[in-house]
């Protein structure tokens, strides 16, 4: 099989879709497909992306106009020379929705979308101009013309069902990859606080969806002179996207908290691996989400996962390897406390569930033979059986 696949950023700026890409165009290649990953060009993967890419080999095409459009006249006919029996689309509301569906209409051949939770209701109200002038333009063609929808688990199959979507889906969670041996270097907030605290760590994208200024009032209230949580620190750890790291950092002043949330900054390669190796428990409070890559990364490291059902990941919570985090402020503020109490063996217990549902369910090469399945079946018209 001759596989294309096409997002709007193949670098640090499409988060957790960036990171999938690669894992699973790597683990497509071990099963055989002949893999080419298409992205658009931006100022990270010029820089510094490009030398760090791990997946299989990556086109990043430049653009012209407005970035939040991402128009690549080139794309096209990208597509069109490499010949693919199919293309996975990643994302939606950027022009490479556009760039895809045309070759399919020159070509014939097939079309696979993720929309890695865009489609979910806090997602579609998000910018809710551009993306009814896009859906307009082309957007509706692109969803409707596809030849399967993947899903990264049942409540987002629902949400695309909800949009209006009649197409055939398949779901499939995101992968995961179990972390190297060995140890790693000194953590990335090292001489910032304690070196007996316990730290609760988000590494992500730093954006309004994530919830953290909820999360971080909770914080506030959670651990001011409270027994049994004064000795956490939270470490937030990401890339900024539209100044809001700026309105997190204003809050954190605003409440007096400054020696108990530290900001790092992004944090790749080794300095991630630290991270992850050196925290106690990892949170993601967020309002929208597909199937988390970061909380699978966490649990990979064995580290319990503090989060909402927005995640999509109940699963974690039936084998006891998280805890549930409500988006009501009155609630989170609880259900934080009653995490930052629990004591070491706990910890270790959630630990031990976290490595073995990654080990289960999660790990990739598992995941990419379901995906290949669905390649398959969309190539020949049918459902995956």
């Amino acid at each position: 099989m001759k596989l294309a696949m096409v997002s709007a950023s193949l670098s640090r700026t499409g988060g957790g879709v960036s990171a999938a890409l690669q894992s699973l165009s790597r683990q497509l290649e071990k099963l055989g497909a002949d893999v080419r990953v298409f992205g658009l060009m931006d100022a990270e993967w010029s820089n510094a992306d490009r030398a760090q890419w791990t997946g299989a080999p990556a086109v990043a095409l430049p653009t012209i106009g407005p970035r939040a459009l991402g128009y690549s006249p080139g794309l096209t006919q990208a597509l069109v020379d490499w010949k693919p029996d199919i293309v996975h689309s990643h994302g939606l509301w950027m022009h490479n929705s556009r760039s895809v569906l045309q070759w399919s209409h020159r070509t014939g051949r097939p079309y696979v979308i993720s929309p890695h939770g865009m489609l979910d209701p806090w997602a579609v109200r998000n910018s809710r101009l551009k993306k009814y002038l896009v859906t307009k333009a082309y957007e509706a063609a692109h969803l409707r013309e596809a030849a399967a929808f993947h899903a990264l688990c049942e409540p987002e199959a629902a949400a695309i069902r909800a949009f209006g979507i009649k197409n055939p889906i398949h779901v499939v969670p995101n992968g995961v990859d179990l972390p190297k041996g060995g140890v790693g270097k000194a953590a990335p907030w090292k001489g910032r606080i304690p070196e007996e605290a316990k730290v609760m760590l988000f590494l992500g994208r730093i954006h309004p969806k994530k919830n953290l200024i909820a999360f971080i009032s909770a914080w506030s209230r959670a651990t001011s002179d409270r027994k049994g949580t004064a000795s956490w620190r939270l470490i937030i750890a990401g890339w900024d996207q539209g100044g809001h790291e700026q309105e997190l950092k204003s809050l954190v002043k605003t409440l007096g908290i400054e020696k108990t949330v530290v900001f790092t900054g992004p944090l790749f390669g080794d300095m991630k691996d630290s991270a992850f190796r050196n925290a106690d428990a990892f949170v993601l409070p967020s309002k929208s989400e597909g199937v988390p890559v970061s909380v699978l990364e966490a649990l990979s490291y064995g580290k319990p996962v503090l989060m909402t059902t927005a995640c999509n990941l109940d699963i974690i919570f039936y084998f006891g390897a998280g805890k549930r985090l409500s988006l009501s402020p009155v609630e989170m503020q609880r259900d934080l406390e009653d995490f930052l109490k629990i004591g070491r063996s706990e910890i270790e217990i959630y630990a031990n569930r976290a490595v073995k549902v990654v080990e289960n369910l999660f790990l990739w090469p598992k995941v990419a033979k379901r995906m290949l399945d669905v390649y398959q079946c969309s190539i020949s018209n049918r459902l995956v059986p």
